[in-house]
């Protein structure tokens, strides 16, 4: 039987007097709050303050799996309808999950003991629904990124969550593409977006049967299910074979919130190497875009930018950027490979 134990808030300080054995310390006291997989990110957080990072703050949900799905779903639907972790994340944030007035949107990811990039399934701006978009748009005073947002989380969920192919999103935006008469995503404008999203839950209930779920902890079910449930899709156990991890190591899910990628010139996301893999050259290696999430980067729609032009483009977050590569680096002796969102804060 699959058991979540306890859904915790970790927040970590730096303390430079007690560095590594402070951080082991308060690995060792989680662990005894949440168990499982989640603990090695615990640990792995612990580590990043101890390289001398800032604070950082997460939710895990902490498992001793079984996969057995069908007997867990009401321990799943507990955590999701109480969550301990998730409120305090709230607190943390300033926002509420599920909220009209300041919604907190969250990713769900996979935690697994080792890594493995690509291989399991990741949700990302769950929390909406049409009110919350709304709210949204009007808090932000940028409904296209209100818009983007919920298309793609109708679509990602879709796909992730209940198996519809994510070919029949796509054929969707092409045809507006075609409609608007242009080549990018990023050229349809918040009345396109809004349309589209409409044409997702259509396209959703043809397939499904019935209409796209509108509660975020119906949501945050189905998301926490689905993220268990890639731990045994094909890429997964391939990936396992191949580089000698265990199946019965598990996985935890990890509920954080959400930093976008998306908002619009001013950020963007991408993936590096702390040097080339190839060559072992030291120097930032990897791929950006600007106004994007995490999954554009790797799916072909847009062309990404080589890491060095984000010198150009942000250079004092290249410059954060490159300094935390190298702490990593340093603390762990060995190349580290990293997925990134950015942000250029101006005064």
């Amino acid at each position: 039987m699959l058991t979540v134990r306890a859904a915790a808030i970790v927040k970590v300080e730096h303390r430079p007097t007690e560095g590594t054995l402070f951080a082991r310390q308060t690995a060792r006291r989680v662990g005894r709050e949440i168990a499982g997989a989640g603990l090695c990110l615990v640990r792995r957080t612990c580590e990043f303050v101890a390289a001398g990072l800032e604070e950082f703050e997460l939710s895990a949900l902490g498992t001793d799996v079984n996969f057995d799905l069908h007997r867990a779903r009401e321990e799943i639907r507990q955590v999701a309808e109480h969550p301990a972790g998730l409120a305090e994340l709230e607190k943390q944030a300033g926002k509420k999950f599920g909220d009209f007035d300041n919604p907190l949107l969250v990713s769900v990811r996979s935690g697994a003991r080792a890594s493995m990039p690509g291989m399991m399934d990741t949700i990302l701006n769950l929390g909406l629904n049409e009110d919350v978009v709304d709210v949204l748009a009007k808090k932000s005073g940028n409904p296209r990124w209100a818009w983007d947002c919920y298309r793609r989380f109708i679509q990602m969920y879709s796909d992730v969550v209940m198996e519809v192919g994510k070919k029949y999103f796509e054929q969707l935006i092409d045809a507006m593409k075609t409609k608007k008469g242009v080549t990018q995503d990023v050229e349809l404008d918040a009345a396109d977006l809004k349309e589209l999203a409409m044409q997702f839950k259509a396209e959703y209930k043809a397939k499904i049967g019935e209409e796209f779920p509108t509660d975020p902890k119906e949501q945050l079910v189905g998301a926490i299910k689905a993220v268990f449930r890639s731990w045994d899709n094909p890429r997964a156990n391939v990936y396992r074979r191949d580089n000698d991890i265990p199946y019965s190591w598990g996985t935890a899910v990890n509920v954080q919130s959400m930093a976008f990628g998306n908002m619009g010139d001013d950020c963007g996301t991408g993936v590096a190497f702390t040097r080339n893999p190839a060559t072992g050259e030291k120097k930032l290696f990897g791929e950006y875009l600007i106004n994007a999430q995490g999954e554009d980067v790797v799916a072909g729609i847009r062309t990404p930018f080589k890491i060095e032009k984000l010198q150009e483009d942000m250079p004092q977050v290249y410059e954060q950027f490159a300094a935390i590569a190298n702490k990593l680096e340093n603390h762990y002796k060995d190349m580290q490979d990293m997925e990134f969102t950015c942000l250029l804060y101006t005064s």
